[in-house]
């Protein structure tokens, strides 16, 4: 999966589902006046594609890559029918769009009522759960465009993180140094994302700063099976 991809385009009639492993989806809502910002983003703790299984066929939302990588792509056929089943694959499907649906909800509500910099540490440190390194190749015009505010905001909220020693910061390119810095400058959404990504997918282990790796066919039997029985 290739930096800016598209995956898909509002309206458009799905044909596969995308579960990233190394890869980030951005989930995009564009308006039409050509603004656009980031409703959630979709790791390896998730699926892109869920109107596929439940329902819709469609969405009026936009899915892009914004971090290369990899991903698993599954026939909408096969999805549909294994979710039919009304099994282990079904019960842990479900229990991610509650996640999504809490990313989605907190994300309005931080948007609506949180400084750019709350904004901007909440991105980067749900950013940081989904990633193996602490550097971030994304510039900030990009980071401006997810959250929907001006790139002005960004380079002041992003200037002051690097004053404070938490990032360092080149063009194109974000260090995070001090994590725990960043999570006192965060406001409390990235908490409650986190934490309801952690009851309700406990088979993901968010380790910052390591690969969240999720193994081989084997090792994902037995989480969902370990998932069924929680």
């Amino acid at each position: 999966m290739l930096l800016g991809q598209v995956l898909y385009e509002p309206g458009d009639h799905m044909q596969n589902a995308y579960f990233p492993t190394t890869a980030i989806v951005s989930l995009h809502y564009l308006l039409e006046s050509g603004a656009a910002a980031e409703t959630a983003g979709v790791g390896n703790e998730g699926v892109v594609g869920i109107s596929l299984f439940l329902g819709g066929n469609t969405t009026p939302s936009s899915a892009v890559v914004r971090t290369a990588g990899h991903a698993y792509r599954l026939d909408r056929r096969v999805l549909q029918r294994e979710f039919a089943r009304a099994g282990t694959m079904q019960r842990l499907l479900l229990r991610y769009v509650q996640a999504l649906a809490t990313q989605i909800f907190q994300t309005a509500a931080c948007n609506r009522h949180h400084s750019v910099q709350q904004q901007l540490c909440r991105w980067l440190l749900l950013t940081l759960d989904r990633m193996p390194t602490n550097e971030l190749i994304m510039t900030q015009e990009l980071i401006a465009n997810m959250l929907g505010v001006r790139r002005e905001g960004i380079t002041d909220a992003a200037g002051e993180l690097q004053r404070a020693g938490f990032i360092r910061y080149r063009r194109g390119h974000i260090a995070v140094l001090d994590r725990s810095g960043l999570e006192t400058r965060a406001c409390e959404c990235y908490a409650v994302v986190r934490n309801e990504m952690s009851r309700l997918l406990p088979h993901v282990r968010h380790c910052p700063g390591k690969a969240n790796v999720i193994g081989g066919p084997a090792a994902v039997r037995k989480r969902l099976a370990d998932s069924a029985a929680s």
